[in-house]
């Protein structure tokens, strides 16, 4: 839905307005009540809403993929980090665990 800047003509009064391309354009201003609002030529800002603004809603069939995890080797390996035995040397544990 377009995002529509109006000055009013009047006060000098400026807002932005949420509207369908369908709708009438404004012409009483909010600030002094006087019908002097005009529309700004300005970059109409829009919103999009709903599904369908995905490049994977647009995919046909079961396969679905992720765009940003392409189907490539990784660049290097990793290890997983051993578990923690509670005495802070695995780096994850501020202290070691108090001994019961």
């Amino acid at each position: 839905m377009p995002i529509y800047e109006y000055r009013c003509q009047s006060c000098d009064h400026e807002l932005e307005v949420m509207q369908k391309l369908s709708d009438p354009e404004l012409s009483d201003c909010p600030a002094c009540g006087e019908p002097e609002l005009k529309k700004l030529m300005s970059a109409v800002g829009f919103r999009l809403k709903g599904s369908g603004w995905y490049e994977t809603d647009f995919k046909g069939g079961d396969k679905k993929r992720n765009v940003a995890k392409e189907d490539s080797a990784p660049t290097s390996e990793s290890k997983p980090a051993p578990p923690c035995d509670g005495a802070g040397g695995c780096g994850a544990c501020a202290t070691p665990a108090a001994a019961t």
